[in-house]
């Protein structure tokens, strides 16, 4: 079966919530980094909003200067539902990197 991988980034996000992909016919995250680009810590939220409720992979977690968040590894996988949407956000302006991979379309 062929994969169609794909990756969704974002540059400089901040306080304000932002989505960053929209689940399709059953997509596949197989990664999710976050890296703060500033020189203070910062806290993250990444999480999935599905009818309106928020189901956190982390909270708060905080990242240090320069460093970065690996949350999904080791082969474990994250499915989105059609409609399910991978958002995140920060508590510092202009201070997270994140980029995810997936597969799309892992099932029709």
């Amino acid at each position: 079966m062929a994969q169609d991988f794909r990756n969704a980034v974002a540059r400089s996000q901040g306080t304000a919530a932002a989505n960053i992909l929209t689940g399709g016919n059953y997509d596949a995250v197989i990664g999710i980094r976050c890296t703060n680009i500033t020189t203070a810590e910062i806290l993250v939220d990444v999480y999935v909003v599905r009818s309106s409720a928020n189901y956190y992979l982390c909270k708060q977690a905080a990242i240090t200067p320069g460093g970065s968040l690996e949350l999904i590894q080791g082969g474990s996988k994250i499915v989105l539902a059609s409609g399910d949407v991978l958002a995140h956000d920060c508590n510092t302006d202009n201070a997270l990197d994140i980029w995810v991979s997936y597969i799309d379309t892992i099932s029709a």
